[in-house]
């Protein structure tokens, strides 16, 4: 069965310089869902909000937001404008969480991407039984910058305490595929809650 997932509504929030779309403070854009932008919406913004749609609609929470529910995202083109992400109930109405206060600090979560199957030539030479270790949204040096581009919003999504119910373990997800001919499908599992903050640690490959 098909999973059902949640719109989201997205509201320009600020602006401090011309929008080649003419938006305005106040605008809002409802997202069917976080694969169905409004048509003509405006790519470079879709592209820099694209994880946090991902991450909202997986059950993230972002405990520093007045609605932890909701994220705000600024625009890639110098900053000009800022956007407020949020998730709509079925009713349409924004779903609204109480903020914790005083917020908790940043919990990096601790993270393992494995490769979990070869389909081809990988230019890296990436075989199945690698993984690499990983904390919070620290990249992973010498990493193929392809294959982690396509996995971020799952990185960015499980850093926030998303899950897929879908899965065995709903703390992992093993279909990401690499955008170069498939070669490499890669798992990415979240492996520890979080850590206190300044303890973060350096990434490792193992």
């Amino acid at each position: 069965m098909r999973m059902r997932f949640p719109k989201l509504k997205v509201t320009l929030i600020k602006k401090e310089g011309d929008c080649y779309h003419g938006y305005e403070v106040g605008d809002s854009f409802i997202f069917d869902d976080f694969t169905h932008p409004p048509e003509h919406f405006c790519l470079g913004i879709a592209h820099s909000i694209f994880p946090s749609l991902y991450a909202l609609t997986f059950g993230a929470k972002f405990l520093f937001m007045d609605n932890p529910k909701s994220l705000k995202t600024t625009c890639p083109d110098n900053g000009k404008l800022e956007f407020l992400t949020e998730v709509l109930d079925d009713n349409g109405n924004v779903i609204l969480e109480q903020k914790i206060s005083p917020p908790p600090g940043p919990r990096p979560k601790k993270m393992v991407v494995s490769v979990e199957e070869v389909r081809g030539k990988c230019f890296y030479c990436y075989k199945v039984g690698d993984k690499w270790e990983l904390t919070g949204l620290r990249t992973i040096p010498n990493f193929c910058g392809a294959a982690y581009h396509t996995m971020f919003p799952v990185l960015f999504a499980l850093n926030f305490g998303a899950t897929y119910p879908f899965m065995q373990n709903p703390n992992s997800l093993d279909t990401i595929t690499c955008p170069d001919g498939g070669h490499i499908r890669f798992k990415v599992t979240r492996v520890e809650e979080g850590l206190p903050t300044g303890q973060a640690g350096e990434e490792k490959i193992k």
